[in-house]
C-alpha cells in the first residue's frame, strides 16, 4: 500500500519553522501552513518558503548531536569530575566504550530525516514560483548544508548510503534498502555539492545581520575543511592542502569578517547581529527555541548553594550568587589534568568558558566545572540559554588555513599569533615556526583552548592525522593500533532492518 507523500507524514508546521526567523525579514514573505505537499509548493511561493525555512529548523533540532560526535570523544572531558552521577550516555563517547553491541548515535544519528528535507527543497524549488535570484540563493543554502551533513556522516561512520532524491511514497520496504557507498563516492558528492554551492552563489558573499543562514563564505570554508581532510586521509596530498588553502584566503581576506576583540563577545547573545566572527551559526531565541545540549555540563539548585567559585583566591563566591536561576546537572567534567594544562592566567579564553567549583571544606578541592561559554542571560525571572551555536567562525578560517600551511611545508605562525594576540593580549609570547609536528601540535593546543564546548576538538585531532589521535586520547579508552574505532559502529537493529548494509569495518 502507498503511504501519503513525505510532506504529509511530516507535516512541517509553520509553529516549527517561521518562528524560528521572526527576527528576519523573510518572516513578512511566509503566511500560514497546516502541511505541505509537492503541488503546494510548486504553486504557493509562501509553501515554497515554509519548506525552506524548516530545513533550518531540523538543522537546529541536531545541535546536541552535533557537540557529541565532535567533541565528546576527545580529551577534554575524559575522566572529569563532576558533582553527581555520571552522564553514562556521554561517557560512552570520551572512554571510546564503543562496540557492535554498544553503538551510539544509533540511526546515522538522524541525519537521513534532514537529508531527505534539504533534498526535497534541491527538488522541488527549481519548478516553483520564486524569483529566480532567490531561488538560486536557496538553493545554493540547500546544497551546501546537504555537502555539510554528509562531511559530518562521513567523518563519523566513513561509507554511508547516498540518499540525493526525497522519498515521495513507499510501496514497499525493499524500496527503502540502501547499501553504503565507499569513502571516496561520499567525499565525492560532498566535493561536488559544494562547488555547486558555489556556483549557484555567483560570488555573493552577502551575510545576514544574524549569521544563521548558510552562506557563500560557509561553503568555503567547508571547502577549506573537506580538502584538508581529503588531502591527509584519501591521498590527495599537497594538491588538495593548496585547493583548502585558496578557498580559507578567500574568507580570510573578506572585509565582513574577523576576530571579535573580547572573546566573550563572540558568545553574547545580546551582541549577535552583526557579529563579525560569526560565519553560520545555529539560531536560538527567547519564545523560539533555546539550547539544552549543555545540561549535564551545569550544576542542580540543591548543590550551587554549598559549592563556590575563586574560593583559594580567598574571595569564594557561592555558585548560586553568582548563578541564581542556573539549573542542570554536574555530570560531566574536566579532570584535574586538563585543568592544570588549561590553567593559563594570560589567556583570556578560559575564564570566558568555565569556571572551576570547589568544595567548602579543608584545602578547597576541587568538585567540578560549570561551562559557561553558553550560560544565556537573565530575563525576566528565568536563565534564557538563547546564544547561537557556532558552525563555522573566524577562529575556524585560521586555524584551518594555518593547518594547510604545515601541512604543505609553510610557516603557519601568522594565522596562529593572530588567534592568540587576542587571548594573550599584552602577554602573548609569539608563536615562531617550528617542525611540522611542533606545528601541528601548536595549532592543536589553539583548537583545544579556542573552542570548548563547540563540537571541534576530536575532528581537529581527526583532521590532524591518526598520530596526533593516539598522541592526546588517553591510551586506556584508545590504545595505540585501534583506528577503527575512529569511526562508529551501526546497531544490530539496522543491520537486521536492510539487509544491504554491512558493519563498519573493525567491528
Amino acid at each position: 500500500m502507498k503511504t501519503s507523500t513525505f510532506f504529509g507524514r511530516i507535516l512541517l508546521t509553520l509553529g516549527i519553522t517561521s518562528s524560528f526567523f521572526s527576527c528576519q525579514q523573510q518572516l513578512a514573505e511566509v503566511t500560514p501552513q497546516t502541511s505541505l505537499n509537492q503541488s503546494l509548493v510548486l504553486s504557493d511561493p509562501n509553501a515554497a518558503l515554509t519548506l525552506y525555512n524548516g530545513v533550518y529548523a531540523s538543522l537546529r533540532g541536531y545541535h546536541s548531536t552535533l557537540v557529541n560526535l565532535g567533541e565528546m570523544r576527545s580529551d577534554i572531558w575524559a575522566d572529569g569530575l563532576y558533582t553527581e552521577s555520571e552522564d553514562a550516555g556521554l561517557k560512552q563517547y570520551w572512554s571510546h566504550n564503543i562496540s557492535a553491541a554498544n553503538v551510539p548515535a544509533a540511526n546515522w544519528g538522524g541525519f537521513y530525516n534532514l537529508i531527505d528535507r534539504i533534498n526535497t527543497v534541491i527538488k522541488l524549488f527549481p519548478k516553483a514560483p520564486l524569483d529566480a535570484t532567490k531561488r538560486n540563493l536557496y538553493m545554493a543554502e540547500m546544497y551546501g548544508l546537504r555537502a555539510y551533513v554528509y562531511f559530518t556522516l562521513f567523518k563519523t561512520w566513513g561509507g554511508v548510503p547516498i540518499s540525493t532524491e526525497p522519498v515521495t511514497s513507499v510501496g514497499s520496504l525493499t524500496e527503502l534498502y540502501k547499501a553504503r557507498s565507499t569513502p571516496q563516492e561520499v567525499m565525492q558528492l560532498i566535493k561536488s555539492d559544494i562547488e555547486q554551492s558555489l556556483t549557484l552563489f555567483n560570488g555573493g558573499n552577502t551575510l545576514t545581520s544574524k549569521r544563521v543562514y548558510w552562506n557563500r563564505p560557509a561553503s568555503l570554508v567547508l571547502k577549506g575543511d573537506v580538502y584538508l581532510w581529503s588531502g591527509t586521509h584519501l591521498g590527495g596530498g599537497n594538491a588538495d592542502f593548496t585547493v583548502a588553502k585558496n578557498a580559507l584566503e578567500e574568507v580570510k581576506s573578506l572585509s565582513s569578517l574577523g576576530l571579535q576583540a573580547n572573546y566573550a563577545d563572540v558568545f553574547d547573545a545580546t551582541k549577535e547581529a552583526n557579529n563579525k566572527e560569526i560565519i553560520f551559526a545555529l539560531s536560538f531565541e527567547k519564545n523560539e527555541a533555546t539550547q539544552g545540549a549543555y545540561g549535564s555540563f551545569l550544576v542542580n539548585t540543591t548543590q550551587a548553594g554549598t559549592l563556590y567559585f575563586d574560593a583559594p583566591s580567598g574571595s569564594p563566591v557561592a555558585v548560586n550568587v553568582a548563578y541564581p536561576l542556573v539549573a542542570g546537572a554536574s555530570r560531566v567534567g574536566m579532570s584535574a589534568t586538563m585543568l592544570t594544562k588549561l590553567n593559563d592566567p594570560n589567556d583570556k579564553r578560559a575564564k570566558a568558558t568555565f569556571r572551576v567549583m570547589y568544595r567548602n571544606s579543608a584545602g578547597f578541592p576541587i568538585a567540578g566545572i560549570i561551562l559557561t561559554k553558553f550560560i544565556g542571560r537573565v530575563d525576566a525571572g528565568v536563565q534564557l540559554y538563547d546564544n547561537d551555536f557556532p558552525i563555522y567562525r573566524y577562529a575556524d578560517v585560521l586555524l584551518l588555513l594555518a593547518e594547510a600551511n604545515t601541512k604543505l611545508g609553510n610557516d603557519p605562525s601568522t594565522d596562529l599569533n593572530l588567534l592568540r594576540a587576542r587571548a594573550y593580549g599584552t602577554g602573548l609570547k609569539p608563536y615562531t615556526m617550528g617542525s611540522p609536528t611542533e606545528n601541528m601540535n601548536a595549532i592543536l593546543d589553539e583548537y583545544l583552548r579556542e573552542f570548548i564546548g563547540e563540537g571541534k576538538r576530536w575532528w581537529a585531532l581527526r583532521r590532524a592525522g591518526d598520530t596526533y589521535v593516539f598522541a592526546n586520547i588517553p591510551s586506556q579508552y584508545l590504545p595505540a593500533g585501534q583506528n577503527f574505532k575512529f569511526l562508529l559502529p551501526i546497531s544490530v537493529t539496522m543491520l537486521n532492518t536492510d539487509p544491504k548494509l554491512v558493519q563498519t569495518p573493525g567491528y
